[in-house]
């Protein structure tokens, strides 16, 4: 709906009151919040969404300028996707006019995300116009602008699809005011503050540029809200859209968990670096399952029945903990490599074992009997599948070191799933978990139980409650925080870790923190959770294979039998010691090798032929959990309980 005359002018005063206000902004390399600067007016960005289930998003622009050159530029390195993931070949229908004339505009011969222009005499204002075309399914890149953001009942509004801005300023330094239209009886959620929602449109209070790349908004025709948290400083909800009513059905006993999360992460941290967090769940079957940290809300995407089958709520359960701890580390706390005055710099990823890493780690940690959102029974598989799937499962590890993962994550993310065993993918995730957990339990052994990683999060991630501000840390930052909890010598404890070749897992963690990695017969409940919910069944822990439920091969462990014998992705088993394949065909098979000569045979489908392979395997089904070490303390346990 269009504003009438007055209301637009009264929204103008706002506008201007909210510049001339000191407008708070996360800053990128300044430890203090910077004020927004208002020499210029802010620039305007209306998005209109009403086509959202068309898969079109259209944007206009309105941009401060003055006569002469002009370059814009397409935002490309987006914060916490690692990558230059900027969805610039889903962008269409730009024009560009001023002073009531079209511009001609013309990309550069290097740099795609730029395009040049010149703003004839007399022009003060450039009107910018261009779609955003969201890809219906995934197609081969990472980031979110490879994935679909909406469907036919919901959306989500990532502005930095949808924008342009002057090159070589500082995105801290840029105002804009932000609007949106929806679709009729659509409602919404964001972290942005609104200062008008009338009739399906809703404007922003004007904020840097940064500040409204870092909060999306989501959209829909099911909308519900949950308050998780009202402190006098900050607030906590979750909000949800979801392709269906029943899809937001949230059981109170699940609305406390989370509620708990809220405040076993205050207790950890000390502090909140934000004034109203919202989690933006997405329900949607129809999405990429996948979440983005920012500073004050998360862009999280799950199966629309995450809320109410078991299998998806085991897998899925992690998301949200995990985006949450990085409103501390990875937003507030981030490596100086990450830490870029606009989004057109590269990024450099080498920390990524601290920034995901540790996040792993502690989102985990809070998941788990601090929020009550996963039993400690449930968490002891889920740690005994990472660690065997990293100890046994990525014979890669023997020529790529973790650290490489991190600074090659642009080239890793979005990779194909064959050959991620040998290539190595994103590592630094669950690898980092392991490595942090040897960190804990080492400072517990050192302290005798006085001090912990708990210490570390209060002292790194802690400070002041307030607005979203960014600390940059090197290596050498890290290495001396640790050194604050308890002294030791923790730059080789790091480098030779993460920097060094190392063919087996971290598992000292484990180990010190008294379990130890065993592998049994017994079906692993996080692993099977998985392979429900997928579709594609683990057999990496015996015979070296990942197979989809139609047989086809997705990967294999190289130097095991499966590779031994000569098997490769893209294979299709249809066959099993004389039976059709299927999947309970292949356990029994498996069962069937314990305490035998016979080798397993699989009749496998190459091209258009059929071949036998046989494979030298006796050991029957493996598959990974943690046993107590009854001769040292039971730490783990001591790890996850409440701190409140």
């Amino acid at each position: 709906m269009t504003l009438s005359f007055k209301a637009s002018l009264r929204l103008l005063l706002i506008c201007n009151l909210f510049a001339l206000l000191s407008v708070t902004t996360a800053a990128h390399t300044n430890s203090a919040m910077a004020s927004v600067q208002t020499a210029s007016a802010p620039a305007t960005l209306i998005v209109d969404a009403r086509e959202a289930s068309r898969n079109i998003f259209h944007a206009h622009l309105t941009l401060p300028v003055a006569p002469g050159p002009l370059t814009l530029v397409y935002p490309k390195w987006i914060p916490g996707e690692h990558g230059p993931t900027g969805p610039l070949v889903q962008v269409a229908g730009l024009e560009l006019k001023a002073a009531g004339q079209t511009i001609a505009w013309q990309r550069d011969g290097v740099d795609m995300y730029a395009i040049h222009c010149e703003i004839p005499a007399g022009a003060r204002t450039l009107e910018v116009a261009l779609d955003y075309l969201s890809p219906v399914t995934t197609f081969a890149g990472n980031g979110y602008g490879f994935t679909p953001n909406a469907t036919a009942r919901l959306a989500i509004v990532l502005w930095n699809q949808l924008l342009l801005y002057p090159q070589g300023k500082p995105t801290d330094e840029l105002v804009y005011h932000a609007r949106v239209r929806l679709p009729a009886g659509w409602r919404y959620g964001t972290a942005l503050p609104v200062i008008s929602d009338k009739a399906e449109t809703i404007d922003f209070a004007p904020v840097s540029l940064t500040t409204l790349v870092d909060s999306p908004l989501i959209a829909g025709q099911y909308f519900r809200a949950v308050p998780l948290a009202s402190e006098q400083n900050t607030s906590a909800e979750i909000d949800m859209v979801a392709d269906s009513a029943a899809a937001l059905e949230m059981s109170p006993e699940l609305i406390e968990h989370y509620k708990k999360l809220i405040v076993e992460a205050g207790a950890l941290f000390g502090a909140y670096h934000y004034r109203h967090y919202h989690f933006l769940l997405t329900l949607s079957d129809q999405m990429d399952f996948n979440g983005l940290e920012h500073h004050e809300s998360s862009d999280d995407r799950v199966p629309e029945q995450m809320l109410l089958v078991p299998s998806l709520r085991a897998q899925y359960a992690t998301l949200l903990p995990h985006e949450y701890t990085h409103s501390w580390n990875g937003k507030y706390r981030r490596p100086a490599g990450l830490a870029t005055p606009d989004y057109q710099q590269p990024m450099q990823g080498e920390l990524l074992w601290v920034y995901e890493g540790m996040t792993q780690y502690i989102g985990n940690v809070l998941l788990t009997s601090r929020s009550g959102l996963r039993s400690f029974d449930d968490s002891l598989d889920y740690l005994a599948y990472v660690a065997a799937n990293l100890d046994n499962s990525r014979p890669g590890r023997r020529w790529r070191p973790l650290v490489d993962t991190a600074i090659a994550a642009q080239v890793l993310y979005g990779g194909p799933t064959e050959w991620t065993a040998w290539r190595r993918g994103a590592d630094y995730y669950d690898e980092g978990l392991l490595i942090w957990l040897e960190a804990d339990a080492l400072i517990r052994q050192q302290t005798n139980g006085q001090r912990s990683l708990n210490d570390f999060c209060r002292s790194f991630h802690g400070g002041q409650t307030g607005p979203p501000r960014v600390v940059p840390y090197t290596f050498d930052d890290v290495v001396a925080a640790f050194n604050q909890v308890t002294p030791y010598d923790w730059r080789s404890f790091l480098k030779t870790r993460i920097y060094q070749l190392r063919p087996r897992a971290p598992l000292g963690g484990i180990e010190a923190s008294g379990w130890r990695l065993v592998y049994t017969d017994a079906p692993n409940t996080y692993l099977r959770a998985r392979e429900q919910n997928s579709k594609v069944y683990n057999f990496s822990f015996s015979v070296g294979l990942w197979l989809r439920e139609d047989g086809t091969v997705t990967d294999i462990v190289q130097g095991l039998a499966a590779d031994q014998a000569e098997l490769s992705p893209g294979m299709k088993v249809v066959g099993v010691n004389g039976s059709k394949w299927s999947v309970d065909a292949m356990r029994e098979a498996l069962r069937a090798t314990k305490g035998t000569n016979a080798p397993l045979e699989l009749v496998v489908e190459q091209g258009n032929r059929l071949v036998n392979f046989h494979l030298n395997y006796h050991d029957g089904e493996h598959y990974p959990h943690l046993v107590r070490d009854p001769t040292r303390p039971d730490l783990l346990a001591q790890i996850l309980k409440p701190l409140t």
